[in-house]
């Protein structure tokens, strides 16, 4: 990647991706959760470049629904998906350890090497992602963050699924605007299902 970081909040999804394929493969992954957006995601991708990585962290506590969806991921899309195994919490089980131990500890694994990530949230998710950028340095973790589908909205997300005729997780039919593990989990718009009754809002992956 030049000095000179470029400004893509007017590209394109598939423009972004594009870009992110041809400054940084193959030190390049993407987050995958199975979600909406991964769909999506995953379907432009695979078509830019076949070979470009893909993860999913698997906390042991996800749904039957996303577990299923893995399968038909790889089905449709041609594409072996890399599993990250999340460390267990040797204390007794809470939200925030879990998240802790299962997603924060297993991302940094998964970006080992790595010189940029790419990730499915959108400004529209939650307060907390209104300031999202398509491009931004993850000062965390010394890499890039692509976030191409930063600027699209529930519609946009539906009508491309639809469209292409994509697979998605069957938990989105039952009322599930957000997914993640089963235990924190519950339907509701947006994010307002995920760990509910609790003062948190994001697992700090995004953080």
């Amino acid at each position: 990647m030049s000095a000179i970081v470029p400004d893509l909040e007017a590209a394109s999804a598939e423009e972004v991706l594009a870009y992110a394929v041809e400054a940084f493969h193959p030190r390049l992954t993407m987050a995958c959760s199975f979600q909406k957006e991964e769909s999506v995601l995953v379907h432009m991708l695979s078509a830019i470049e076949p070979s470009a990585r893909v993860f999913m962290i698997d906390t042991g506590v996800l749904f039957p629904e996303t577990l299923a969806s893995w399968k038909r991921f790889e089905e449709r899309f041609g594409l072996k998906i890399e599993v990250v195994d999340a460390c267990s919490p040797d204390e007794p089980w809470t939200a925030e350890r879990c998240c802790g131990a299962a997603k924060v500890d297993a991302l940094e694994r998964a970006l080992v090497g790595v010189d940029a990530w790419i990730t499915g949230i959108r400004r529209e998710q939650a307060s907390t992602r209104s300031g999202t950028a398509k491009l931004e340095r993850d000062s965390r973790r010394g890499i890039w963050k692509f976030s191409p589908l930063a600027d699209w909205t529930e519609r946009d997300l539906w009508g491309y699924i639809r469209q292409h005729d994509l697979p998605y997780n069957q938990l989105h039919d039952r009322g599930y605007g957000s997914i993640g593990c089963a235990p924190c989990t519950a339907p509701g718009e947006g994010r307002e299902g995920r760990w509910v009754g609790q003062a948190k809002t994001e697992c700090g992956i995004h953080l």
